[in-house]
């Protein structure tokens, strides 16, 4: 344990997602030998953070205004929606370069052990934008993981009863992956989303 300053520094970043108490120390250490002009950018890059963006009113993803800039594109494919659990994963899509539509950021996935259930996530922001837009097709990209499955099973039901078209991401084998380390979940899978070749 440190005194004052120090401890509250290693406090405060021990609090961020994915940082234990040993990476909180050496952020600490590095800010205190850190030149302090270096260190008033990195604070006033957090404060600007905080002030500007936001979440845009339409998809959820982040924002420094109303709408996203993928919202504003016109270019892209308005019948088609991708719909992600965090905002982080429409840049994970995006860098692909693979997808054109639109998307819609739920917000998390159902998970009952944390509290959260369908009307903790944006799911009728969803819905609304189905019913108001001539939605063709609805991409449910939501990890492989318990929580996303449930997630994208509760949304199929929804979006079967409004009669909208639902596809789920392909999941299964990474490619460079060999299939001795593939667990059997996801071999299960690859299994279950083989195509013929062409």
């Amino acid at each position: 344990m440190y005194e004052g300053a120090v401890q509250t520094l290693i406090d405060e970043l021990g609090s961020l997602p994915g940082i234990g108490p040993k990476s909180a120390q050496r952020i600490a250490f590095h800010v205190l030998s850190a030149e302090k002009e270096d260190v008033l950018r990195l604070s006033r890059a957090l404060e600007e953070v905080k002030d500007k963006v936001r979440f845009c009113d339409i998809c959820g993803n982040i924002a420094e205004s109303e709408h996203c800039y993928i919202c504003e594109d016109a270019r892209r494919d308005a019948t088609i929606i991708c719909v992600v659990e965090e905002a982080k994963d429409v840049e994970v899509i995006e860098r692909t370069g693979s997808y054109r539509g639109l998307y819609h950021v739920l917000g998390g996935a159902i998970d009952p052990m944390r509290g959260v259930g369908p009307d903790q996530l944006r799911i009728r922001q969803l819905l609304a934008r189905l019913g108001a837009n001539g939605v063709k097709e609805v991409i449910i990209a939501t990890d492989p993981n318990i929580e996303g499955e449930a997630t994208a099973t509760y949304l199929a039901r929804m979006l079967d009863t409004m009669q909208v078209p639902a596809s789920r991401l392909a999941l299964g084998l990474p490619v460079g992956g060999d299939l001795e380390y593939a667990d059997e979940v996801t071999l299960g899978r690859a299994f279950e989303g083989r195509r013929l070749i062409d």
